[in-house]
């Protein structure tokens, strides 16, 4: 019989459920002697969290197929058990304990925990079914293993979106008795690993346990060895799911909108986990669904792959001719060929061969019959049978992947030599076409603007010339800095420009200045600034993005003498979660965690309806999923520096969290956090903030040009999130997807403590050494990146 009873259990909100189901309830939490569960109904817990019933396809491991004539009801044996349409016993607690029929109840529990316990005897508790997890991980449930009976407590995923049958995923400890979990793919294959718990975290995944909303534990004793974990706010519903995608998926109820809301989820990208799309499958992050065919190969069972199962990967269209006897070809159609796939990362189980050139490897190919594809690149791999883990991506590696001679273009026929001869003529025609058009081109230049497009996606390739009449020579300054300055312009078609021009110690590179330009451009979101495109002439380094009206938010901030309105709660509170969430989307979103580097308020700029959008991110550092840290020299603006830049260890995007915490607080007080007085003392807002905040008197750290008008609901999730962010050790602050969840009001969390680095600052009033040590750093002209990255105000 199955071990667990989880089938069962429908993972809803009691106000989500359908109507139908509802008006099925039984009008208790429990199940007795003289009372079952069968067809539509269901029963509820008390405070409405959970509710326990049948799925259209019941029992993941022995199914029944039709609830309606089955029952799950407590055994003359006091078990509770399953029975189908035949009153055969399918599934049973199979306990020996309980000792009367009569005094057995089995009960959900707002928790999500179905128990069977004594009626009379409450705290006498028999069986639970978060000892028996299929899919999902509830708080106070344990996944381990035990040590004397050998029984292990595992994840594993659904077979497809509609079938709960165990699937090909499964996440469990390690089975060598190590401290960190792996999800594996057909049990034998890990592709993830949380890495080890040191007593606070995991060590490959610090944003998972932000410690304000979660309490892990992991117990290891001469029975057994696990980890469960708690909330430490009982009125969040939370729960850990293997999904049938191979990732472990954290969802939050959000009550408001009556559905779940994914919060973290593992591997970050789709096409991390092993074989998702299978054998010649092919994935790419930007398409849905994730997995396609590769030429000559169709979906190898079209009705798996409908409910999101695309284990079984895809067959070819044509048999390879490799081995053919055939004598009813040509000598050319016996001979396989090679298709050229580029932009790709290559697959899994590569084979060296030492070969000499890309024609011998090619050739080795050839000859052997099981191989399906090859790649040259300073040395020869080819792969055998069916090929796994092929992603498109713009990574540059190029695949050769062997077909049937009838998949492609037959270059020895005389057909193929009749097409070459007119693509000949065609050619030569457009040829000419081109060479009238570039002298009536070259005749128009001087008195037209003329832009091209790059092989960097949509982005323009401007001419430095060109920029400089849309400028008007650069004439209209918007900002500037140590990077060299940004001026306005108007392209052609009227549309206002912000041009940032590269000069004086900055100086990048051709191949450096590309390569970013091409990863970021490809980026969009409406809390970022967009890049319409760049200039790389020579020496010339420029990027032209979108005129924002509005200016940078300091100018909007801290303006307290000039004439202008002063910006309200509202919209202050739109800017602050604005720029959270477009922070959020280049840590998590994008093909790699993009690390800002440089966030201030001078870096957010405003559109006219006081939309933020995050600027500068065009020189930031690009940190491969691969990687969860970066080493980098000092870079970024005093004041806003997270103290691992001082230190010297290898960032994480947890600095720009910091950073982010900063501003946070400016936009919240309307003033810097770091005012110096007439006496050369010093003052810092942020020790202020984390004190108030502790005492409940968030009302004091508000702008008191708004004379108390906010919401204080707002007011008080956005004080708690800025003193997390500015926590000294990183594993305390919460991520930006996080931040943004705390602002939206879909988390709540606690007290912050005070960081070290502000009690000592309290220790010594005025004294702000550790910003001149900051300030020493980032004047060495020896380092390259220890000047501020751009503003690009305007």
């Amino acid at each position: 019989m199955a071990s667990s009873l989880s089938f069962l259990l429908l993972f809803s909100i009691f106000h989500s459920l359908e109507r139908s189901v509802l008006s099925s309830a039984i009008s208790s939490d429990s199940i007795s002697f003289n009372s079952s569960l069968s067809g539509a109904q269901t029963i509820v817990s008390k405070g409405g969290n959970f509710a326990l019933g049948f799925f259209h396809l019941a029992n993941r491991e022995a199914p029944i197929s039709d609830p309606s004539s089955s029952e799950l009801k407590i055994s003359k044996e006091g078990n509770l058990i399953l029975t189908n349409q035949f009153k055969t016993h399918i599934w049973s607690t199979n306990i020996t304990s309980a000792t009367s029929n009569y005094a057995t109840v089995a009960e959900i529990l707002d928790t999500g925990n179905l128990i069977l316990r004594d009626g009379s005897e409450p705290s006498k508790v028999y069986w639970q079914s978060i000892d028996h997890p299929s899919d999902t991980w509830l708080p106070g449930g344990k996944l381990g293993r035990n040590k004397v009976t050998g029984e292990r407590q595992r994840l594993t995923s659904w077979r497809n979106s509609e079938d709960p049958a165990p699937g090909i995923f499964s996440l469990e400890t390690d089975p060598n008795g190590t401290s960190q979990y792996f999800i594996f793919w057909n049990r034998t294959k890990p592709f993830w690993t949380s890495g080890e718990w040191n007593g606070e975290i995991f060590a490959a995944v610090p944003e998972m346990t932000p410690h304000y909303i979660y309490n892990f534990e992991y117990v290891n004793n001469a029975n057994e060895s696990y980890f469960t974990y708690s909330l430490q706010d009982d009125k969040l519903i939370s729960r850990l799911v293997l999904d049938l995608s191979g990732q472990i998926k954290e969802l939050t109820w959000m009550e408001n909108a009556q559905e779940w809301i994914l919060f973290w989820s593992q591997p970050k990208q789709q096409c991390d986990v092993y074989a998702l799309c299978g054998p010649f499958g092919r994935c790419d992050e930007n398409s849905f669904p994730y997995c396609s065919c590769m030429k000559g190969f169709s979906e190898a069972s079209p009705s798996d792959w409908a409910l999101r199962d695309w284990s079984r990967g895809c067959k070819r269209n044509t048999s390879l001719q490799c081995s053919s006897n055939s004598t009813s070809l040509s000598g050319s159609e016996k001979k396989d060929k090679f298709f050229l796939m580029s932009d790709v990362s290559l697959p899994a189980n590569p084979h060296s061969l030492a070969v000499g050139s890309i024609e011998d490897c090619e050739l080795a190919c050839l000859k052997n019959c099981v191989c399906t594809a090859y790649s040259y690149s300073g040395g020869c791999n080819v792969w055998y049978g069916g090929l796994l883990d092929l992603q498109q991506n713009s990574s540059g590696e190029t695949l050769y992947l062997r077909l049937a001679s009838s998949e492609l273009p037959n270059s020895g026929t005389k057909k193929g030599k009749t097409i070459r001869v007119l693509l000949g003529s065609v050619l030569g025609i457009l040829a000419c076409i081109a060479l009238v058009s570039s002298l009536g081109w070259l005749y128009n230049r001087r008195h037209k603007i003329t832009v091209t497009k790059s092989a960097e996606g949509n982005l323009i390739a401007f001419t430095y010339n060109d920029l400089k009449r849309m400028t008007k020579n650069f004439s209209e300054k918007l900002g500037g800095g140590s990077f060299g300055s940004v001026a306005k312009g108007t392209l052609p078609d009227s549309t206002a420009i912000a041009v940032k021009r590269f000069e004086g110690l900055l100086r990048i590179g051709e191949k450096q200045f590309r390569n970013e330009v091409s990863t970021i451009g490809t980026i969009q979101h409406v809390n970022l600034v967009r890049l319409h495109g760049f200039c790389s002439e020579g020496d010339n380094r420029l990027l032209v993005y979108e005129y924002m009206p509005k200016g940078s938010l300091d100018t909007q901030l801290f303006r307290r003498n000039s004439v202008g309105t002063v910006l309200d709660w509202k919209t202050r509170y739109q800017i602050a979660l604005g720029a959270a969430k477009g922070l959020a989307y280049l840590h998590e979103k994008c093909r790699d965690c993009i690390i800002h580097c440089d966030i201030k308020p001078e870096n957010i700029l405003l559109d006219d309806l006081f939309v933020p959008k995050v600027a500068d991110f065009g020189l930031a550092k690009l940190l491969g999923r691969d990687f969860s840290r970066v080493l980098t020299t000092v870079r970024g603006t005093i004041g806003y520096l997270a103290p691992e830049w001082i230190s010297g260890v290898a960032i994480t995007a947890k600095a720009d969290v910091y950073s982010y915490g900063m501003v946070l607080l400016e936009i919240i007080s309307g003033r810097r956090n770091v005012v110096n007085s007439e006496d050369g003392s010093a003052s810092y807002f942020p020790l202020e903030a984390v004190r108030k905040v502790n005492e409940g008197d968030v009302v004091s750290l508000l702008d008191d040009r708004l004379k108390g008008e906010a919401e204080f609901d707002e007011l008080d999730r956005a004080c708690r999130a800025a003193c997390w962010c500015i926590q000294d050790s990183e594993i305390y602050r919460p991520s930006m997807g996080q931040v943004v969840q705390i602002l939206e009001g879909v988390v709540e969390v606690g007290f912050p403590p005070i960081p070290r680095s502000l009690q000592l600052l309290a220790e010594k009033p005025g004294s702000m050494g550790f910003f001149s040590e900051l300030s020493s750093l980032q004047s060495n002209p020896t380092q390259p990146e220890s000047t501020s990255s751009a503003s690009s105000k305007g």
